[in-house]
């Protein structure tokens, strides 16, 4: 965790932290492994999470987007993604950024909104990485319920075409973690 830094950027810091633990597990067989998300593999999915790291950090600094890299070898990912996780901190860290309003891909949002945005994606690709990968999911639960209240007021219906499935229908006392994924569509009875 980064030191000195507070509120939602902790949070953040405590999601990255928890999904670089799930990465630094992943065994080399399991790079190939399919996922929960639909058509991506172990590799895939964490090549993703480093690519979104980087995208939002350059939005964070009025910068163009960097460049698609998915050459990054297997025994490099781990490091990759600590890295993007940092300059991804970094870039929040910035006086005001919280405040400022951003444009992006998919239009403008505050820092803030970005933030979340960032937490929920990362959160749920967590857990396809510890279902893909047969790993307890150890995420923040406070962060996915924060996280799901956050993506139920931000994906709407039409929002979720080519980004994600239907939501599936999940026990109410499921624990957030798996109420988020289920949210954006994930099937929480994936295999493990």
């Amino acid at each position: 965790m980064a030191v000195g830094i507070e509120g939602p950027i902790s949070e953040l810091d405590r999601a990255l932290a928890a999904v670089g633990e799930l990465i630094n597990n992943i065994r080399p067989e399991q790079w190939s492994a399919s996922t929960p998300c639909a058509d991506w593999t172990v590799r895939q999915i964490v090549n993703h999470l480093i690519g979104m790291n980087r995208v939002f950090a350059a939005i964070l600094a009025d910068e163009p987007p960097p460049s698609r890299v998915d050459d990054i070898s297997d025994d490099e990912l781990g490091r990759a993604y600590g890295e993007s996780a940092a300059a991804l901190v970094a870039a929040f860290e910035q006086p005001g950024v919280l405040d400022r309003s951003f444009d992006g891909p998919l239009g403008a949002a505050s820092g803030m909104d970005r933030l979340q945005i960032r937490l929920y994606d990362l959160l749920a690709h967590g857990w396809d990485l510890a279902h893909a990968t047969a790993q307890p999911v150890r995420l923040p639960e406070d962060l996915a319920e924060q996280s799901l209240s956050f993506a139920r007021g931000q994906v709407s219906d039409q929002a979720r075409h080519g980004r994600f499935g239907p939501a599936q229908i999940v026990a109410d006392d499921a624990s957030a973690i798996d109420q988020l994924a289920a949210f954006l569509g994930r099937p929480i009875d994936a295999p493990r």
